[in-house]
Parts: C-alpha cells; structure tokens; sequence
C-alpha cells in the first residue's frame, strides 16, 4: 500500500496543494503520449492504488472511477505522433504533463513528476524516480493515463484493424513489427520510432 510519506515531507515545507503527474505510452511505435495530474485529497486511502503498470487491466479500470470519484482535481491530456515527431518523445511526454497540470483546479503549487526530468513547469516541480511507486497522487496519474491511453488504442484498433493495436498497444512486439514490414505504417504511427524499416 503506498503512503503519504512522500507528500507530507512537502505539506511540512508549507506547500498547499500537491499534484502528482505521469504519462503512458513512451515506448509504443504508435499513437499519442498520454499524461495525467491528479490532485487527491491529503491522506486518501485508495485500496489497491499503485504503479499502474503492476495492475491488471481490470483492477485499472476499477481504480479510474474511484480516482475520478475522489479526486480533488484530475486532468489528461495527450500529444499525438505528428508533435512526437517533431519536437522526440520526451518533449512530447513533458508538453503532456504541462497541459495535464494547467488543467487542474486548483492549480497546485508543487507538481510531483514521475520519472528524473521535470521540464519548464510554472510552478516548483520535482522529478520523482519511480515516483508512481511513491507518491499516491503520481500513482493515480498513472493509472488515469494508462487507461485513457489504452482506450484510444481500441479506438485505433476500430479504424486500421489490420494493424492489431487492441493486442499489443503501438508496443512494438514481434507481431507489430512483422505487420509494419509487411503493410507500411499508417497515420498513427510515430515515424521517427521506425528506423528500422530502413534496415
């Protein structure tokens, strides 16, 4: 179960309100970078709430509800592959989270990023290596931008079925590649994550 530890050590410094952010979808080949902030009441205990990515599909989905439900604030946002391309991946994950953040309301005045980059936020910002597995807030970020990542995954799926995005996500699994080789990419696809179709 993760604790408050994280947040109470900057709740002691005088902060007010905490968020936490994270994104989803670094790694894939395809489709958009998704990131969330979520602002949860102080001390809120969710059961089960952890590391979205040690969670079953099932249990996430459970947990985007009851986050949503309790939550003080929350936002999503997310960057598309045209924008990855242009400016690389972690620009685009950092622009996500920024977008997620100035959507809460409350604004925060601490944002808790996951991860060892905290990139031109407005307001003081610390990075938190492996912060989804620390900090409640960033726990629950991660799960509302995984689900909202894999959600838009089916909605790819249902316009270029060919390309079996409900399977592996934009991962790039055996399966994916092999079709890339075979058929060439579609919109979704983050050109600059396919340099092995020069091979």
């Amino acid at each position: 179960m993760l604790n408050w530890e994280l947040e109470d050590e900057y709740y002691a410094q005088g902060y007010k309100i905490i968020c936490g952010t994270d994104e989803a979808g670094r790694g894939p080949l395809a489709g958009p970078v998704y990131a969330a902030a979520v602002i949860l009441p102080c001390g809120l205990e969710v059961e089960g709430l952890n590391d979205s990515k040690k969670i079953s599909e099932k249990k996430r989905e459970r947990l985007y509800d009851v986050i949503r439900a309790y939550a003080v604030s929350y936002a999503v946002a997310s960057v598309g592959p045209a924008e990855i391309d242009r400016i690389n991946i972690l620009s685009a994950a950092q622009l996500a989270m920024r977008q997620a953040v100035a959507a809460l309301d409350p604004a925060p005045d601490l944002t808790l990023v996951d991860g060892n980059v905290a990139r031109d936020f407005p307001m003081r910002a610390c990075p938190i290596v492996k912060g989804d597995a620390k900090s409640p807030n960033i726990a629950a970020a991660s799960i509302l931008a995984k689900v909202e990542r894999d959600r838009y995954c089916l909605e790819m799926d249902a316009r270029y079925p060919e390309y079996r995005f409900a399977v592996h996500k934009g991962y790039p699994t055996k399966e994916h590649m092999d079709l890339l080789r075979t058929i060439g990419p579609c919109p979704e696809h983050r050109k600059t994550f396919l340099k092995f179709l020069d091979k």
